[in-house]
C-alpha cells in the first residue's frame, strides 16, 4: 500500500462550518446543513450549509456591485496578474485541494492531483492570458456620402455582467475554473454553486482566489440544492448561466433562461459517446483505447465514450481481451496510490449502475464482465462490459456515467459512421486507426463536438469544447469562449 496521510490542513478545514464564499469571506451559512460523506467508505467528513434567498441576494448583490465597480476600474493587465497569481497559488495549496476532492468525490489521488490541481492552474493560465487581448475590429462601411460626410465603424467586445456557473460533482475544481476563469478574464463576475456532494474544494479555491487579489465580490460560491436556480436564473442582474450537467438540467435551465428576456447560455452536456475502432488497430491497441476513452475516473467524465463499435472480425477477441483486463481492476482506498478503482461519487450514481446493470438482463444483453457491485463498503462499481442484444437495447441508447461501456460489432465504414451517430446526443466521439486518411475522411462524417483520433476524453486549454445536437450549446475555452462570455457592440460614426 501507499497510503497517504491526511494533512494537518485538510483536517482543519474539514472540522470548520462550511457553508459559502461571498463578498470575498468564508461564511458558515444560516441554512439547513447538509452532511458530506466519503463515497470510499461511507463515513461523514464534513458538512456544508444550503443557502437561504438572503444569501442568494447577498451573493447577486456583491457580485453586481463588484462587475460596476472595482473589476471594471481593474485594468487587464491586472486581471491577468492576479489570475495568474491565483493559478499558483492553486498549485501552492495542490495536496490540500487534491486530498479534499478525493474525500469528498472518491476521486483516485493521482487524478485529483493531475486533473483538478495540474489541469486546473493550466487552464486558469490559459484565460488569465486572454485578459489583455479582448479586442474588437474596424470596418469602412459602403453607406453612400449624400455630400462630404464620411462614415467609419468599429466592433467592441464588452462584458455581459455577473455569469452563473451551475458545477457538476464529477470535477468539482476544474469544470468551475473553466467557468469563472473564462468570467473574470472577459470583465465578468461570477457566482459559482457547487454540487451539493461535492463542495469542499471550490470553497478552499475561492479563499485562494482571495488570497490571489481577487476584489472582493468578483467571485462568490454557495452551495444548496438545484433549485436555487429558480432564484437565481430570472434575476435581472445575472447577465449568463453556464452549466455543465445533464441534458434533463440543460433542458430546464434553457428554457429558464430565454424566459428570463433571453439570458445568455453556455450548456456543456452529456450524451452517449461513441469509440469507432477501425480492423487495422490490434486487439490490444483497441483494449488500451476502450481503457483510455471509458474508464478513467470510473467513467464519471461527460467526455467518455460509453459505445464502442468494433469490427465485426475482431469483436469476439476484443470482449475476451477487454473482460480479462478489467478483471485485474482492483479496488482500493482513493487515497491508497495503488488502487486500481475509485468508487463512484454518489450512493445515487452508485444505485444508477446497478439499476442499469438489472435493465441490461431484463431486456437480455450479454455482461461480459462486471454487472454488479465490489463486495466492500463504500460505492464501488465493478468495471462493467455489455453486448446489447439489439441496437435499441437501453443499454446502448442512454448514459449510465460509470465504469460501463457496451461493445458492438460493425461490419463496414458505411455502418460505423451511421451507428456512430444513431444518437440524439453528439458531445463527443473518437476514431482510432493507423491509417491517417481514413481518419481524415471519417472525422467530417461523426457528428460531435469534438472528435479525437488515436485518443479521447484529453482536452486541452487552446481547444474549443462543447457538443452538437442535444449535448449542449456554446464553447468552453480556445479562443471561442470570448464569443460565449462577451456581447459584440457595433458604433458606427458619422464626420
Amino acid at each position: 500500500m501507499a497510503q497517504q496521510d491526511i494533512l494537518p490542513e485538510v483536517r482543519a478545514f474539514l472540522a470548520r462550518q462550511q457553508g459559502h464564499f461571498i463578498n470575498g469571506k468564508a461564511v458558515e451559512g444560516k441554512g439547513a446543513r447538509i452532511e458530506i460523506k466519503n463515497p470510499a467508505n461511507g463515513e461523514v467528513i464534513g458538512s456544508v450549509a444550503q443557502a437561504t434567498p438572503q444569501e442568494v441576494e447577498e451573493a447577486i448583490a456583491t457580485a453586481d456591485a463588484a462587475f460596476r465597480g472595482s473589476w471594471a476600474e481593474t485594468a487587464p493587465a491586472e486581471r491577468e496578474r492576479i489570475l495568474y497569481r491565483f493559478a499558483d497559488l492553486i498549485e501552492e495549496h495542490g495536496e490540500e485541494i487534491a486530498q479534499l476532492e478525493t474525500l469528498q468525490s472518491g476521486k483516485l489521488l493521482a487524478l485529483s492531483r493531475m486533473i483538478e490541481v495540474g489541469w486546473a492552474a493550466q487552464f486558469l493560465r490559459y484565460y488569465a492570458g486572454w485578459a489583455t487581448k479582448i479586442s474588437g475590429e474596424t470596418i469602412q462601411p459602403s453607406v453612400p456620402a449624400a455630400g462630404k460626410e464620411r462614415y467609419t465603424a468599429m466592433t467592441l467586445r464588452q462584458p455581459l455582467g455577473v455569469v452563473f456557473g451551475i458545477i457538476p460533482w464529477n470535477f468539482p475544481v476544474m469544470i468551475p475554473v473553466w467557468k469563472f476563469g473564462a468570467a473574470l478574464a472577459t470583465g465578468n463576475t461570477a457566482l459559482l454553486k457547487s454540487a451539493s456532494p461535492t463542495p469542499f474544494s471550490l470553497l478552499r479555491v475561492a479563499e485562494l482566489g482571495k488570497e490571489a487579489g481577487l476584489p472582493d465580490g468578483v467571485l462568490n460560491v454557495i452551495n444548496g440544492p438545484g433549485r436555487l436556480g429558480d432564484i437565481i436564473i430570472p434575476d435581472k442582474r445575472i447577465a449568463k448561466v453556464s452549466l455543465t450537467g445533464s441534458v434533463n438540467t440543460g433542458n430546464i435551465v434553457a428554457l429558464e433562461s430565454m424566459k428570463a428576456n433571453l439570458k445568455h447560455v453556455t450548456l456543456e452536456l452529456g450524451g452517449k459517446n461513441a469509440a469507432g475502432f477501425l480492423p487495422d488497430m490490434k486487439v490490444e491497441e483497441i483494449v488500451d483505447g476502450m481503457i483510455e476513452a471509458g474508464f478513467m475516473h470510473t467513467g464519471q467524465i461527460c467526455a467518455s465514450a460509453e459505445r464502442f463499435l468494433v469490427h465485426r472480425s475482431q469483436i469476439d477477441a476484443v470482449a475476451e481481451a477487454i473482460r480479462a483486463r478489467l478483471e485485474t481492476m482492483q479496488p482500493g482506498d482513493p487515497l491508497d496510490l495503488e488502487a486500481g478503482i475509485g468508487p463512484v461519487a454518489t450512493e445515487a450514481q452508485f444505485q444508477k449502475c446497478l439499476d442499469a446493470f438489472e435493465t441490461a438482463r431484463a431486456e437480455g444483453d450479454e455482461i461480459v464482465t462486471g454487472g454488479t457491485a465490489f463486495d466492500r463498503p463504500g460505492f464501488y462499481v465493478k468495471p462493467t462490459i455489455i453486448r446489447p442484444k439489439t441496437l435499441q437495447s437501453t443499454s446502448w441508447r442512454e448514459e449510465v456515467f460509470g465504469p460501463v461501456g457496451t461493445l458492438v460489432a460493425y461490419d463496414d465504414e458505411e455502418e460505423l459512421v451511421r451507428e456512430m451517430n444513431d444518437t440524439p446526443y453528439g458531445l463527443t466521439a473518437s476514431v482510432w486507426t493507423h491509417d491517417l486518411a481514413t481518419a481524415l475522411r471519417l472525422v467530417p462524417q461523426v457528428e460531435a463536438g469534438t472528435v479525437w483520433v488515436n485518443m479521447h476524453t484529453i482536452v486541452d486549454p487552446s481547444v474549443p469544447f462543447g457538443g452538437a445536437k442535444g449535448s449542449g450549446i456554446g464553447r468552453e475555452y480556445g479562443s471561442a469562449f470570448i464569443e460565449n462570455y462577451t456581447e459584440l457592440k457595433s458604433v458606427m460614426i458619422r464626420y
